[in-house]
C-alpha cells in the first residue's frame, strides 16, 4: 500500500528534480541530507498534483507510510512526510508521538525538528494535555538534544494557553547548556511568549541565569517595544 500510495511522488520529484539547486540547499544543511532540488514554491505545486491524485491515505497507514518517507536520503521525502501528517493532524492523538518522536530523533535537523515540534507536537498536545508532564518528563530526562528542543519549542503557538510554569521549569533545567540549538531554542520560546506576557518573560530573564544569547533572543520583542515608547 506504502509503496503504491507515494509512487506518484518519487515521480514528481524525479520529474521536478534541479541538480544546479540541490548543491546549494544540500551546502545549507551542512552536507547533511542529500536533495532533488526542489525548493519551497514548486514543492507544494507537487503537493496539490499529488494529492488531487492521491488523496489522503488511511490513518491505519500513515506510520508505515511516515517511516518509508524518513528513510529515503533526499531531504524533500522528510518535507512531505510534515506537510501530510500536519494535513491529517485532526486524526492524529497520543498514539502518534511514538511516531513523532522517530522522526525528531532520526536524521535530525532543525528543519524537521521545528516543525514537527510546533506543527505537529503541539496540537496533539494541546488536544490532551493530561499528558504533557509525562511525554516532556520523558523527553527531558532523555539526553536527547532534538527532544529537549521539541520540549522547549511544542507550545510556540499556544499564547494564552501557554503553560508558563512548565515553560520557564523547562528552560531553567535547561539554562546553562551550551548548545547552540538548545539557547537558540530558549530565546525563541522566551520571545514567542513575550508577545502574550511580556512582563513575566521580562522578570524572569532578570532572575535567572543563561547565555547571552538566550537572552538576546527572548528580550528582542521587548526591546524592540520599549525602544518605540
Amino acid at each position: 500500500m506504502k509503496q503504491r500510495y507515494l509512487s506518484l511522488l518519487e515521480d514528481l520529484y524525479l520529474k521536478n528534480a534541479d541538480p544546479a539547486k540541490a548543491i546549494p540547499m544540500k551546502k545549507y544543511m551542512k552536507e547533511r541530507f542529500e536533495f532533488f532540488g526542489i525548493t519551497s514554491v514548486p514543492r507544494k505545486d507537487i503537493y496539490r498534483e499529488f494529492f488531487k491524485e492521491k488523496g489522503l491515505p488511511d490513518n491505519k497507514e500513515i506510520s508505515n507510510i511516515i517511516k518509508e518517507l524518513w528513510e529515503k536520503p533526499q531531504r524533500e521525502y522528510q518535507y512531505f512526510a510534515i506537510f501530510l501528517l500536519g494535513k491529517m493532524i485532526r486524526q492524529l492523538d497520543k498514539d502518534h508521538i511514538s511516531l513523532f518522536e522517530l522522526m525528531i530523533t532520526n536524521r535530525s535537523w532543525w528543519d524537521t525538528v521545528d516543525a514537527i515540534a510546533s506543527n505537529l507536537v503541539g496540537p496533539v498536545l494541546a488536544g490532551d494535555k493530561n499528558i504533557i508532564p509525562e511525554i516532556t518528563g520523558k523527553w527531558m530526562g532523555s539526553g536527547n538534544m532534538w527532544l529537549q528542543r521539541t520540549s522547549l519549542l511544542f507550545q510556540l503557538k499556544y499564547k494564552n494557553g501557554t503553560d508558563k510554569k512548565l515553560l520557564f521549569s523547562l528552560i531553567k533545567e535547561l539554562s546553562e547548556r551550551e548548545e547552540f540549538f538548545i539557547r537558540k531554542a530558549i530565546g525563541w520560546a522566551l520571545r514567542e511568549y513575550s508577545k502574550t506576557s511580556p512582563d513575566s518573560v521580562s522578570e524572569f530573564i532578570a532572575n535567572i541565569k543563561m547565555s547571552p544569547l538566550s537572552v538576546k533572543e527572548g528580550m528582542k520583542i521587548i526591546v524592540k517595544s520599549s525602544s518605540q515608547i
